[in-house]
């Protein structure tokens, strides 16, 4: 009776440890993953070592390329920080979204209606968390991020709120924490902060599939009147001593204080057993700034930069590491953008999209293989409350930039001058005519927002809308 007792619990353990080993290849192979998606904030696309960075040390990032995938071609949802943002949640590309630029703020925030990847993945049972800044919804209104998907966020709901590393409050779900007259508190980086609350969202759901959205704010220039540099930093290590520009200290410090904390993140699910089911996607959230030091090339070879149509202005560093799923060490020039996020995660937790959406799944990308829509058109366009509304096509590896309406369209071939210098419209009529058609079909203009209405001296452009 003994023996058959303990040949039974032995049969037991055996077929306990056989779940145990099929449950783990079932990880392993990406059952439903962990999502970890990492944004920076103006970070150009040569400031990181595995674009080409020589000056700012990111060791952590490139170790991250070096573990998956680094991306040349991919673009954000657009050249300014809310614009992006809103591509990235809904999917829509630039010209379908309401947002398209970082004015005018309240006709544009998300509203009920409105989808957003945090809230398709959510129905699907993730668990879903945000740190940084969110840009489409204040405190109070339906765009809010706890309205739209997020089971906690922490940081800034409001755009121009997100311009101050030592602000006196950080809104945390649907309250704010002051920092200002709390002693522990008060005298904390913002940053710092971040970081902490994405680790402890980590801790807290390691053993549930999750969604995290860490939308660092670094390295965006600082609003605050004490930092006549425009940039805020608690300390320019390691660069202190470096005979630079005080203000390029303090950029080069911000971009290697993210990199340490990328690697904090990284380190953590290693230590909780959940890297390999796991994808990790690092970016920006647009080019880098015309401010930053020309000795850093900030975006490399591209021309441009921030609020450009220009390459540098949209086009992103894109690092994606999810262990035995996608191919380490590996390059990939396929051509993706923010809009096919929702459809790319949606696809790997299994979640349905029952909304219309621009983005297609890049799965296959990832995954190191060819997408069979490389030739699909991408939109952007900026300044429709400004004084100039630019826009811009990209087809295949043909570019088309108008820089205000009236003007002449300029044509690049990519593949062979992805640095934009030499202009073929002149030997590509029919091109142009093609583009131009394109620019004037890809806009649908929005109820959200009258005609006419200004910010900032700039009419908000509607042609014969």
């Amino acid at each position: 009776m003994h023996l058959l007792k303990n040949t039974l619990l032995l049969i037991l353990l055996i077929l306990s440890m056989a779940f145990q080993s099929i449950y783990a290849q079932q990880i392993n192979n990406g059952d439903r993953p962990n999502i970890v998606f990492i944004m920076a904030d103006d970070l150009g696309y040569g400031d990181l070592g595995v674009y080409g960075q020589e000056l700012i040390q990111t060791p952590n990032i490139d170790a991250l390329a070096k573990e998956g995938m680094v991306f040349s071609q991919a673009y954000a949802g657009g050249p300014v920080c809310t614009s992006s943002r809103y591509v990235l949640m809904t999917g829509l590309h630039n010209g379908h979204t309401v947002a398209r630029d970082n004015v005018p703020h309240y006709p544009t925030y998300l509203q009920e209606e409105d989808i957003t990847l945090a809230m398709v993945l959510k129905e699907a049972g993730y668990r879903t968390g945000g740190v940084g800044k969110w840009s489409l919804g204040d405190a109070n209104t339906e765009g809010r991020a706890t309205n739209k998907g997020f089971d906690t966020w922490t940081g800034y709901l409001n755009q121009d709120h997100a311009h101050y590393y030592y602000p006196s409050y950080l809104d945390h779900d649907d309250r704010k924490i002051q920092l200002t007259d709390n002693p522990i508190l008060r005298n904390n980086y913002s940053h710092d902060i971040l970081t902490n609350a994405t680790l402890n969202f980590i801790r807290m759901h390691r053993k549930v599939p999750f969604f995290f959205y860490a939308a660092y704010t670094s390295p965006h220039f600082s609003a605050a009147e004490e930092d006549e540099h425009g940039l805020t930093v608690p300390s320019t290590y390691p660069y202190t001593e470096k005979d630079w520009p005080e203000a390029a200290k303090k950029y080069a410090a911000m971009i290697y204080r993210l990199d340490k904390d990328v690697g904090k993140i990284v380190k953590l699910l290693n230590e909780l057993g959940i890297r390999e089911n796991t994808l990790i996607i690092f970016t920006s959230d647009n080019g880098g700034h015309s401010n930053v030091w020309d000795k850093f090339r900030t975006n490399g070879k591209l021309k441009g930069h921030k609020r450009d149509l220009y390459e540098g202005g949209i086009r992103v560093p894109f690092i994606a590491s999810w262990p035995g799923i996608i191919p380490a060490s590996r390059k990939s020039d396929a051509l993706i953008g923010f809009q096919d996020m929702l459809p790319t995660f949606a696809e790997i937790a299994k979640a349905p999209v029952n909304i219309k959406i621009d983005g297609i799944s890049v799965v296959e990308a990832l995954k190191g293989n060819n997408l069979t829509e490389n030739n699909r058109v991408f939109y952007w366009d900026f300044g429709h409350a400004r004084e100039r509304y630019d826009q811009a096509v990209r087809m295949g590896k043909w570019k088309g930039i108008r820089r205000g309406q009236g003007q002449p369209i300029e044509v690049y071939n990519l593949a062979d001058d992805f640095s934009e210098q030499h202009n073929l419209a002149d030997e590509n009529p029919e091109l142009v005519k093609k583009m131009d058609n394109l620019m004037e079909s890809m806009v649908i203009p929005s109820p959200r927002y009258s005609v006419g209405e200004i910010y900032s001296g700039g009419p908000i452009w509607k042609k014969d809308w």
